[in-house]
């Protein structure tokens, strides 16, 4: 097929554009910031420069290049430093998950493009009641902290605007797997505590699973939802201690629960201690998904630990406990 991927610049489009071509697709992959046209073209796609936001530019791009299908990967998640401001933060990629998918969307009807798939998230979503694992028909959360309103909307809008329009949401689990992913200075420096019990569940993907599974997603027919993230899902005092360690930095300290909300905000401490995981269950059956990396915990290795090895000693990742429902 010929792919329009918007986004093809970002942290998974870039791994996401050879695989397309890698299967036998044609791409042409959208950047905004100067100078990344030539990024764009090493990964083998034909670069357009193009802002999202401007509506008539997106109508005329995708016209202009008639793709089979549409993959929609534009964020703006680059330094993000600010949790306690969190929808500030996160507010231009709350514009791209609402104005930008509603113009991809436009134009894609307009150019009779019936394939669609796009970024959404599973992360600190779904509802903090019941087992710690949730599944893509389980409940989303109906009171989500104020802080993360806006952007909590935004992603649910682009979950239904997709699905609406025949598409396929992917819900990603936090990505890791870049060398400037923005997690590893925090840890690194000691500055990603475990907050209260520790308790809350995160579900990660290694970024070339995800851009994986987005491949198999394109040759899926809609609509659909799948979480998109790995077989262990774990709280924080459980993953954060291997990250620090795979990473040769001191153990993370530990904050109550009032001392960290005072310092990062609410949003902060639910994803610390009540955030639930996510299963891959539906998506490994449905797409024939296989992952890489299984577990963040052989990922983190793979990723980030020098050589697989640690003060002169062979890293081997702590043993697996499972949370059921994977």
């Amino acid at each position: 097929m010929q792919v329009f991927v918007a986004g093809a610049s970002g942290a998974i489009g870039s791994r996401l554009v050879p695989q397309l071509i890698d299967r036998g697709h044609e791409v042409i992959g959208t950047f905004k910031s100067p100078g990344n046209a030539e990024r764009v073209r090493a990964l083998g796609a034909e670069p357009i420069a193009l802002d999202l936001l401007d509506r008539r530019a997106v109508r005329e791009a995708v016209l202009g290049s008639e793709p089979d299908a549409i993959i929609h990967q534009a964020t703006a998640l680059a330094d993000l430093r600010d949790f306690k401001h969190f929808d500030r933060s996160f507010a231009q990629t709350n514009r791209l998950r609402s104005e930008g998918t509603d113009a991809l969307l436009a134009a894609a009807r307009e150019a009779g493009v019936r394939r669609f798939v796009a970024q959404s998230f599973a992360s600190a979503r779904y509802a903090r009641v019941g087992g710690p694992i949730k599944n893509e028909e389980d409940p989303l959360d109906p009171t989500p902290v104020p802080a993360m309103r806006e952007t909590d909307a935004a992603m649910r809008y682009l979950d239904r605007a997709v699905t609406d329009a025949g598409g396929i949401a992917l819900r990603y689990g936090s990505f890791y797997g870049a060398a400037n992913d923005g997690l590893l200075d925090p840890v690194r420096r000691r500055q990603f505590p475990i907050v209260g019990d520790g308790g809350g569940f995160t579900s990660f993907v290694h970024l070339e699973d995800a851009a994986a599974a987005t491949v198999l997603a394109l040759e899926r027919d809609g609509p659909a939802i799948y979480n998109i993230v790995d077989d262990e899902p774990a709280p924080v005092r459980e993953w954060l201690p291997v990250l620090a360690d795979v990473l040769g930095a001191k153990p993370p300290r530990r904050v109550p629960r009032w001392l960290a909300r005072l310092f990062a905000g609410e949003a902060v401490v639910m994803m610390g201690t009540e955030s639930r995981g996510a299963s891959n269950a539906k998506a490994k059956r449905e797409l024939g998904w296989e992952l890489r990396y299984p577990s963040w915990r052989e990922g983190f290795v793979a990723a980030y630990a020098p050589t697989n090895s640690i003060d002169g000693r062979r890293f081997r990742p702590a043993a697996r406990t499972s949370h059921a429902r994977t």
